[in-house]
């Protein structure tokens, strides 16, 4: 079981959430996979970027290890994890890729070390369920953002975004309103990520606290009825009361059954929260989508939807 570092936030009560230390040219970036396999050509072209960054990167024996369909046996990826996490000589943690495996490697991580001394975390879809756990847990903001496999695919714009986000630049957004979006404006902590693999944390001592927060969803691959369901869950659970906010990324290529819900991904979760006020800003470029601006998880944003969507 996962080391005992904290107890479970009983409220909403608690201090900002820590902000890793900004990065400097010259300091170790590591490389990690804690889900789906990689291979060495599919992350040269982001160790390439890392260089120009200025920054050294690191890649552990086990990156490339093969165990069905992830990057080793679980035994191996929990321990290139926790290697990277514990070495005070790495500043950063940049993901390989998603799909599965993370959540299948939470209780054996010791956050100790990491507690003490923390580092960006930066990935989004699968590294979800280990963002939150550590957010839970730890009070440690991270970073939802490209990985390895997807930073050289996003426009030179969000690739700076990243870079700047990393060495300590403040962090402001502005995008075109959706036709969807309930105006208004508030401000609390970001939370979320991507909404199957929150939903698969339900119940779990790795499930974020949303009340008082700005929730931020996005998926990818679902059908829709998968996603009512999910956005069922939350609403029962409790997970929309209370919120100040809900930011909708991507919700990316879709799938409909022969006899069609009637919804699409945005109507459905609009449905799901007609009954609360808080503002809700659709069609946020993050998650899986081409351009996947960099959301700081657990840093207190402020929100204002109405002809345009800005979020700082």
């Amino acid at each position: 079981m996962a080391a005992a570092i904290s107890k479970l936030r009983k409220d909403n009560n608690s201090p900002p959430m820590v902000t890793p230390p900004p990065l400097k040219a010259g300091e170790k970036v590591a490389i990690v996979a804690t889900a789906r396999k990689i291979t060495p050509q599919e992350i040269e072209p982001a160790v390439d970027i890392l260089h120009q960054w200025g920054l050294e990167v690191v890649q552990g024996m086990n990156l490339f290890n093969e165990d069905r369909q992830f990057a080793g046996t679980d035994d191996q990826r929990w321990a290139e994890l926790q290697i990277a996490m514990d070495d005070p000589t790495i500043k950063a943690i940049l993901f390989a890729r998603g799909g599965y495996g993370t959540v299948r490697l939470l209780d054996k991580l010791d956050l100790g070390k990491f507690s003490k001394s923390p580092k960006w975390l930066i990935g989004f879809s699968d590294m979800t369920a280990l963002f939150s756990h550590i957010g839970h847990h730890c009070k440690i903001q991270t970073i939802h953002g490209p990985m390895a496999l997807t930073l050289p695919k996003c426009s030179s714009k969000v690739q700076n975004m990243i870079r700047d986000v990393l060495f300590g630049a403040p962090v402001k957004y502005q995008v075109n309103a959706h036709l969807l979006n309930r105006r208004g404006v508030s401000s609390g902590e970001l939370v979320g990520g991507n909404l199957s693999v929150l939903y698969s944390l339900s119940g779990t001592a790795s499930a974020p606290l949303t009340r008082g927060k700005i929730l931020f969803l996005e998926d990818l691959d679902e059908y829709l009825y998968h996603i009512d369901r999910m956005m069922m869950n939350l609403k029962r659970s409790g997970k929309l009361d209370g919120l100040k906010g809900l930011v909708i990324g991507g919700m990316t290529d879709m799938h409909d059954n022969a006899i069609p819900f009637g919804l699409n991904a945005e109507e459905i979760i609009l449905d799901a929260v007609k009954e609360f006020e808080f503002p809700v800003c659709f069609g946020f470029p993050a998650g899986h989508v081409d351009d996947n601006y960099p959301l700081i998880m657990g840093r207190k944003v402020k929100m204002a939807v109405s002809e345009n969507v800005t979020i700082s």
